[in-house]
């Protein structure tokens, strides 16, 4: 057998390789490294033995301590449940206004529709409720369908132009510009006939010779005078708040293009106390249609009341 090259420097045999004159030393891994090494081994076979590891054609190997996190999980459900459980059934049993008028029955529901409106809807509304462009702010006092407790309790429960048979919005906007309804001069006039309808200025002989267009393509749901009708939730044209924008180019692309929002329904995940509870949640932080005070004054400051959409 060939004796294995030795390092001059090192005393330490060499691999054979070499790069560019460079020669490899076989070096012995640190004994450290290696207990380190069969520790790691020991501990995964003590593992194995323990704890559900090994799959296999109808199951897993279960483990000597039979631990599943999925019954954990399971019995940590039930125990809050049944935490949860008197003071669902407060809620279950009590009309919204008895909620909101009972302190301690308002606190509970304050808490968890707050959960709920983090989880499912902060996505669009914003964690403090103030909404965005294209979504509504519910912590002021405009609503496109009624800001009442029942009223917000039946949009959860249907949603907007969600597919649920009774959901609200069956109206919808016209695309004028789109589907070629109205001409591009026409709804330039329109746009101006909506800023003047509110209160800030426009072109004075624009809005004359829109004024015909209005109340053959707009009053039915808008109303006469442009204040909109929460039956069909059509919005109020006449005021400040603008879910897509107030400026012109905003304006024209609504009625170009005709949005018109979607909500879903929460009848199927919810359960009817949640959605009674996000139904108080949203009504008393929106401080408007006769809301009470919360009972929790901290759960209605998440965030500053915007001024506006």
């Amino acid at each position: 057998m060939t004796e294995r090259e030795r390092d001059d420097h090192s005393g330490i045999e060499t691999t054979g390789h070499e790069w560019d004159g460079i020669k490899e030393l076989d070096s012995p891994l640190p004994r450290w490294w290696l207990w380190v090494w069969y520790g790691t081994i020991i501990i995964a076979i003590v593992y194995w033995v323990l704890m559900p590891a090994w799959p296999g054609v109808t199951g897993f190997t279960r483990g000597v301590l039979g631990q599943s996190d999925r019954q954990e999980l399971s019995s940590d459900l039930r125990a809050l449940e049944a935490i949860r459980g008197a003071g669902a059934a407060r809620l279950r049993s009590a009309s919204l206004e008895q909620i909101e008028a009972d302190p301690e029955l308002q606190a509970y529901a304050l808490q968890v529709g707050q959960s709920v409106f983090g989880d499912n809807c902060a996505t669009c509304h914003g964690a403090g409720g103030g909404g965005g462009k294209g979504y509504p702010n519910l912590r002021d006092d405009i609503w496109l369908w009624g800001g009442g407790l029942a009223d917000i309790q039946k949009t959860l429960v249907v949603g907007v132009r969600s597919g649920h048979p009774g959901a609200r919005g069956e109206t919808m906007m016209s695309a004028f510009g789109r589907d070629q309804l109205l001409t591009e001069a026409q709804i330039s006039d329109l746009i101006e006939y909506v800023v003047a309808l509110s209160r800030r200025p426009a072109d004075r002989a624009a809005v004359a010779r829109a004024a015909p267009t209005f109340q053959v393509q707009c009053v039915s749901c808008h109303g006469p005078t442009g204040t909109g009708d929460r039956v069909k939730g059509a919005p109020d044209l006449t005021d400040a708040e603008w879910l897509y924008g107030p400026d012109r180019d905003s304006i024209r692309n609504q009625i170009w293009n005709g949005r018109n929002g979607v909500m879903p329904s929460w009848e199927a995940r919810f359960s009817p106390e949640m959605i009674k509870a996000l139904a108080v949640y949203v009504h008393v932080n929106s401080g408007g249609e006769g809301a009470a005070p919360a009972a929790t004054p901290a759960l209605a400051a998440t965030a500053p009341k915007p001024t506006g959409q």
